[in-house]
């Protein structure tokens, strides 16, 4: 399957590998004198797999940005690769605890990058934790936008250290939260980053998970408080959406090309009334009392399979995440006032409550389709959304392309900077399986990306081998 991309060029030098360091090099970094800075470790790990040996420093920006730094023993391409994090982050490194690549240091780590990585500003129990949060708008802050800044700024400080000699190119790389991380990059830190891969990004957070998730669960929430779509209701609903879909983009493969081409009648489901109106809104997404769409699109068609993660939960009571993350967003981090542990997302009001996130919205929020100052500096982004995205809805990212491209006088000029792939059957960040076999194993962004900033050649997919 190949991917239609947008795209153009910058042409970079590549770096020498630089020799090996000593141990005790590594260990010395412990005595480095960063501002505002606390250095609390530094250590040699061992190669193992496809990582190469490396040097792990970990440090604190104040007030509690937690930091971890990796930096190759040898054979240090000269550059430098930074990750976000996903969900309200929280937990260090926590991406890097699996084999996968997003919001990871391996994809940077194993072609010879100096990488690196924060929790944000914060301690969670988990990604869907966000108590941090209650009445804390200097970690709010933090995880916002700082966080990005200062764990650059201590990483270049290590680098200089250990090598002698500052990175020549930098990359970031970020899915989900990661990818509004991404966007924030390109916003405020617009020289920071040579080339940046934004992934499915949720960079509307006030919009998406104030407003829309605590609707998807409302609307979804019978007058008794029992669920009127529930996981035995999802699989004939995804039948339906293949049946009357799959074909429409001209192949018969088991996956939706684009769900705006989708219009699927539910009729014959023996689905209740209640039920089809609840459908009708989750695709709409959610409006006020006036008809104003409140955030663009709903939930598109071909995400079904993945529901039980993010909506529906299954029998055995997993998933439902769209449920954690508006509760504790709404309790903690969405409101100018913290309404606190008491608050469910039943108590959210569609008429009142959107313009009561104001401070939030501009601390979290980048979905700023003006990125001249990014472009002026001849930055390059790749940015990929699935759209099997049930979660992150992929119709915000069409919508911010389409606005980006608006604003920098067309979509020929933008291709000279953002290259843009939606990716169907995708589910939110590749982490489930789609109806194809397609998840984020099965892309690479960052090698395209590498070319494109080394040698100028536009990417034209991210599948992984193309």
């Amino acid at each position: 399957m190949r991917l239609p991309a947008l795209g153009t060029i910058i042409l970079c030098t590549a770096a020498p590998a630089f020799a090996q360091n000593s141990d005790a090099a590594c260990t010395a970094l412990r005595d480095v004198v960063v501002d505002t800075t606390t250095v609390s470790s530094a250590r040699v790990i061992p190669a193992s797999d496809t990582l190469p040996a490396y040097c792990e420093v970990r440090a604190t920006a104040r007030p509690a940005i937690s930091i971890e730094v990796r930096l190759p023993m040898e054979g240090w391409n000269g550059k430098y690769y930074q990750s976000g994090c996903g969900g309200f982050c929280g937990v260090l490194g926590r991406a890097d605890a699996g084999g996968g690549w997003i919001n990871a240091m391996r994809p940077g780590l194993e072609r010879g990058y100096a990488t690196a990585t924060s929790d944000s500003g914060h301690h969670g129990l988990g990604v869907t934790d966000a108590g941090w949060a209650l009445h804390n708008p200097h970690a709010e802050r933090d995880w916002g936008w700082r966080s990005i800044g200062e764990t650059n700024r201590v990483a270049q400080a290590m680098i200089d250290a250990f090598y002698g000699a500052a990175s020549e190119q930098a990359i970031f790389q970020g899915c989900s939260t990661g990818g509004r991380m991404a966007h924030v990059a390109a916003e405020r830190y617009p020289e920071m980053f040579d080339g940046i891969i934004s992934g499915a990004p949720a960079m509307d957070y006030t919009g998406l998970v104030g407003v829309k998730h605590p609707w998807l669960m409302q609307t979804n929430t019978d007058a008794d408080g029992n669920w009127i779509l529930g996981p035995d209701d999802v699989a004939k609903i995804g039948a339906a959406v293949l049946e009357q879909c799959d074909a429409v983009d001209g192949a018969e493969d088991g996956v939706i090309g684009d769900p705006r081409a989708c219009d699927v009648n539910y009729g014959d489901l023996g689905l209740s009334n209640q039920q089809l109106d609840t459908l009708a809104k989750w695709r709409e997404g959610p409006r006020n009392a006036a008809g104003e769409q409140l955030y663009p699109g709903g939930i598109p068609e071909g995400s079904e399979s993945f529901w039980w993660l993010w909506l529906t939960g299954n029998a055995d009571g997993g998933g439902r995440l769209v449920n954690a993350f508006a509760t504790d967003f709404g309790r903690y981090m969405a409101y100018d006032t913290d309404p606190g542990p008491t608050w469910t997302p039943g108590d959210f009001d569609i008429e009142a409550d959107p313009a009561r996130m104001s401070t939030s919205a501009g601390f979290y929020n980048a979905d700023n389709p003006d990125i001249s100052a990014f472009r002026d500096a001849g930055g390059k982004m790749i940015v990929w959304h699935g759209w099997a995205d049930a979660i992150v809805t992929p119709y915000k990212t069409v919508a911010w392309y389409e606005q980006a491209a608006e604003a920098a006088g067309g979509e020929d000029a933008l291709k000279g900077n953002v290259a843009l792939f939606m990716v169907p059957g995708l589910d939110h960040c590749g982490i489930l399986p789609g109806p194809d076999g397609i998840n984020a194993a099965a892309l690479d962004p960052m090698t395209p990306l590498e070319t494109w900033l080394n040698d100028g050649t536009p990417p034209g997919s991210i599948l992984a081998g193309e």
